[in-house]
């Protein structure tokens, strides 16, 4: 079995960590598995992965995307994948519309994952024009279903994300020589209420409700401090300027650690006493709660979307009002004095072998 996998580019991200895992599965289960992208620092990984990868600019919004139709089109005959597997909108076209260019025996079976709540459009609608459709929550499921009521519901799965359990558990602790540097480098966490906000730094990730969270948790006399592991998108600092300005204006600015883009996420969580979830806009299928809920990690969370899903089966006592900034406060109050236990453990249908057999069950199904 064939699988060609689309998407973008191979840059950091959700949806490409998925598709590298996706790609180092397939691979072990002795399945071959190639990817379709613009390129970038995560070819590397995928080819070491067992795939290969094919550069093609499949995901650029310009009129000019159009012609990489005919040029996907060519790939598809030479390398006559059984399954076309889209994971994102515009590469979804490319590949609907190359798919129609091949004679009809030799057209690969298409499947489709909605990894975000994507506007509903006629654009967005490319990615139900397939065979399968593949949900990455109980919510996107239902989105989709409530979105396009034509789509048989038999068409749809839901294969939620998954997360390696070897690497994340109760038992994790970082290396000497990591703990040596971290507390080298930050000196002014020792002894602090660490309150962690990984992430993407925008808008939409709820980065501006730290803020208010920090100053009543300062005004009661908790001895707060905010990490922030990520980076502003590039030409989307302004935003980031504008929190800079917020946590000066209420006297906060020695009570936050920006941290930039990290690799060792993992590492830093640990560190942490608290992980918080702060999205204001419901997101699909975050694996970062279930990472930190599978360290021992507690995770305090706005109740939609993904993180509300994923809080409510493993640990509803972090669920917050969505936007609800004093109650996240209190919250995190009464965590302080009295640190809550996590006693359900992370299992299926998280774990990383779930998610590799839900989909090569599905491709397989398929043919």
């Amino acid at each position: 079995m064939k699988i060609m996998h689309l998407l973008p580019a191979l840059s950091s991200g959700g949806v490409e960590q998925v598709v590298l895992e996706l790609c180092a599965g397939i691979a072990k289960q002795g399945e071959s598995c190639s990817v379709v992208s613009a390129g970038g620092p995560m070819v590397s990984q995928v080819e070491k992965s067992g795939a290969r990868h094919f550069t093609l600019p499949i995901g650029k919004k310009s009129p000019t995307t159009l012609w990489q139709v005919w040029k996907l089109a060519r790939l598809l005959r030479t390398e006559r994948p059984d399954i076309l597997h889209s994971h994102s909108r515009l590469p979804a076209w490319v590949g609907y519309l190359a798919r129609h260019l091949l004679e009809k025996g030799k057209r690969p079976r298409i499947v489709t994952t909605f990894h975000g709540f994507y506007s509903v459009n006629a654009y967005s609608a490319v990615m139900t024009k397939a065979q399968r459709v593949v949900a990455v929550s109980d919510c996107i499921h239902r989105h989709i279903l409530t979105a396009y009521p034509k789509v048989p519901p038999d068409r749809v799965i839901t294969i939620q994300n998954s997360i390696d359990l070897t690497e994340h558990y109760p038992g994790f602790r970082p290396s000497d020589d990591w703990l040596a540097r971290w507390h080298a480098e930050h000196p002014e966490l020792e002894g602090k209420y660490l309150l962690c906000l990984p992430g993407r730094i925008t808008r939409g990730k709820g980065t501006h409700h730290l803020a208010p969270i920090l100053a009543i948790l300062k005004a009661r006399g908790i001895p707060v401090h905010a990490i922030i592991p990520g980076e502003a998108k590039k030409g989307k600092e302004t935003f980031r300027d504008e929190l800079v300005r917020s946590f000066n204006e209420l006297g906060l600015s020695h009570h936050v650690t920006w941290l930039g883009l990290r690799r060792d996420i993992r590492e830093v969580i640990h560190a942490s006493n608290i992980v918080l979830a702060l999205s204001i806009q419901p997101e699909a299928g975050p694996k970062g709660t279930l990472e930190a809920l599978a360290l021992g990690r507690p995770v305090a969370g706005y109740a939609h979307g993904g993180v509300g899903e994923e809080l409510e089966q493993f640990f509803p006592e972090g669920l917050v009002p969505v936007g609800d900034t004093q109650a996240m406060a209190d919250l995190l109050t009464r965590w302080y004095t009295d640190p809550p236990r996590l006693t359900k453990p992370i299992g299926a249908p998280y774990r990383r072998e779930d998610m590799i057999s839900s989909y090569l069950n599905l491709y397989r199904s398929l043919l």
